[in-house]
C-alpha cells in the first residue's frame, strides 16, 4: 500500500516538530552533569546555527529506519537528533571564510555574520561534540554496544574518511593546491565522502538501533549511499536552476570557483536521468522489506523532487 503524498509530507513535518523540540532541550541553558558552565553567548550562537530552519531530512531517515524494526520513541529521536547536531556542525564551518565564504544559510545570516569568526568555529565544535555526547548517553539505548555501534558509525561518516576528507577533496576541488582536473569518479567520490556519507550514517543509525541483521543492515546501507548520491545530484542542479532567494544561501558557488560538478560531467539532462536511476536503485535496495519501507521510498523521491 502506497502512502499519499500528504501522508509521507505529514511524517516529515511531524518528525521534524519532533526534532525542533528535541533540539530546543539539547540547547537549553541548564547544566548536564559534569558541566561546569553554558556560557550565553555561545549557547545564544548554537540555537542560532541549530534551530528555526532546515527539513530535518537526517533524523526523519533515522526515525523511519528504526521504525522498520519496531523501534520507535527516544532513542531515534536522540539518534537522529545527534545526527542533526553534526550536520549543523558541519554547516558552520563550511560557511567560514576559509571554507565557503558564505553570507546566508536557510536565509538568516551565517554564524560567523551573526557572531564572529571564532564564535562560530566554537559552536562548530560544541555542536559537534554535543552530538557524540548525546549517542554516549544511556537515555539514547540501554544497550551500551548499540550506543557503541552508533558512535563509531557517526565517527566514521564524520570524520577522515568521510565529511571531513570529503572537504578536504572539495577545497582541492578548487584548485587550492595546485591545478587539478576532476574526473568523474573524482567528483562521485568527493561527494559520496562530503554529503553520502552522513546521509548513509542517517539510515544505518536506525538498523543500529533496531539490531537488524547483517543483510538488512547492508540494504539500508545501499539505499542511503542511493538516496546520499540522489541527494547531491539535485542539490547540484538546484544550484543551477535555482534563485538564492528560494534556496535561502548564495547559488552558483561552484562556477564560480571553476569546480566540476556531475551537472558539468553530465549536463542537466544527463544528472536528471541519473537522479532517477538512483531513485530505481535505492527502491531497489528495499525490495526485501515490502510494504513496510514505502516511506523511506518516498523520502529519496522527495530528495530528488525538492524544489528547496
Amino acid at each position: 500500500m502506497t502512502p499519499s503524498t500528504s501522508t509521507f509530507s505529514a511524517r516529515l513535518d511531524e518528525a521534524a516538530r519532533l526534532v525542533e523540540a528535541s533540539l530546543e532541550a539539547l540547547l537549553a541553558d541548564n547544566l548536564r552533569h559534569g558541566e561546569i558552565a553554558r556560557p550565553a553567548r555561545l549557547m545564544e550562537a548554537m540555537r542560532h546555527a541549530a534551530l528555526g530552519g532546515g527539513k530535518r531530512l537526517r533524523p526523519f531517515l533515522t526515525i523511519e529506519a528504526a521504525r522498520l524494526f519496531g523501534v520507535e520513541g527516544q532513542g531515534p529521536l536522540r539518534a537522529g537528533s545527534a545526527v542533526e547536531l553534526l550536520h549543523c556542525y558541519s554547516l558552520v564551518h563550511d560557511d567560514l571564510p576559509s571554507m565557503d565564504d558564505d553570507d546566508l544559510r536557510r536565509g538568516r545570516p551565517t554564524v560567523h555574520r551573526a557572531y564572529d569568526e571564532a564564535t562560530a568555529i566554537l559552536v562548530g565544535d560544541a555542536l559537534q561534540t554535543l552530538a557524540f555526547e548525546v549517542l554516549a548517553d544511556p537515555e539514547t539505548d540501554p544497550d551500551p554496544a548499540v550506543r557503541s555501534d552508533l558512535v563509531l558509525g557517526l565517527a566514521r561518516a564524520s570524520g577522515l574518511g568521510g565529511m571531513v576528507g570529503g572537504q578536504l577533496l572539495d577545497l582541492s576541488a578548487e584548485g587550492r593546491y595546485g591545478a587539478v582536473t576532476m574526473s568523474e569518479a573524482a567528483v562521485r567520490q568527493l561527494q559520496m565522502m562530503k554529503t553520502g556519507a552522513i546521509l548513509t550514517f542517517a539510515v544505518e543509525a536506525g538498523a543500529i538501533l533496531g539490531k537488524a541483521d547483517a543483510g538488512a543492515r547492508r540494504s539500508l546501507m545501499e539505499y542511503g549511499r542511493a538516496l546520499g548520491a540522489a541527494f547531491q545530484v539535485a542539490d547540484d542542479i538546484l544550484d543551477r536552476e535555482a534563485t538564492p532567494e528560494a534556496l535561502g544561501k548564495r547559488t552558483g558557488k561552484d562556477q564560480e570557483k571553476g569546480k566540476a560538478t556531475l551537472v558539468d560531467l553530465l549536463g542537466l539532462d544527463g544528472a536528471k536521468r541519473e537522479s532517477r536511476q538512483l531513485v530505481e536503485k535505492a527502491d531497489a535496495a528495499l525490495e526485501g522489506f515490502g510494504d513496510r519501507a514505502q516511506t523511506l521510498r518516498e523520502a529519496v523521491r522527495f530528495v530528488v523532487e525538492r524544489e528547496v
